[in-house]
């Protein structure tokens, strides 16, 4: 399997081939589970023509190997992949892309989950939508907050 895991870029990205990369004819692989994010036309009750995706570089991988790293602790999973999207996206553009395998489907879900969970808490990456109204920044949910503390990690961010 390929040692890299975590992939920050302006461009787009192949769910196809980033999935054959994380695979890479490991025959104990027995299931692949994978989630994609796109931007959306609307939030909060406005459209939204575009959005743009800032991080620290360095700081924004680190934080999402040691998601990984929680994961694999967590979860019997061979490996997981995370492509993230920085720069300006519109509707529909792909955001990010976690994928997961494992010998078994219900690992796979569970630690692709986790790390969706984690990544919309923890994960140092700054939004700034574009409206009718003007850009603003998105804020975090409590709802994402929630989700996180399910996983037994209490790191309130809204």
């Amino acid at each position: 399997m390929s040692s890299a895991r975590v992939f920050i870029q302006t461009h787009d990205f192949d769910l196809q081939q980033e999935v054959a990369a994380l695979h890479a004819g490991d025959c104990r692989v027995g299931a692949v589970c994978t989630f994609v994010g796109t931007v959306r036309d609307r939030n909060h009750g406005s459209d939204v023509s575009s959005m743009e995706l800032e991080h620290y570089p360095g700081m924004t991988e680190k934080a999402i190997e040691a998601m990984i790293d929680d994961a694999h602790r967590r979860f019997d999973i061979l490996g997981a992949r995370v492509v993230h999207r920085i720069g300006m996206l519109e509707p529909p553009d792909r955001i990010m892309m976690v994928a997961v395998v494992s010998a078994h489907r219900g690992q796979s879900f569970q630690a692709c989950e986790f790390l969706m969970d984690y990544l919309k808490t923890q994960a140092p990456f700054w939004k700034k939508e574009r409206t009718p109204e003007g850009a603003r920044w998105v804020d975090a949910r409590v709802a994402d907050d929630a989700a996180l503390a399910r996983w037994g990690i209490d790191a309130p961010n809204a």
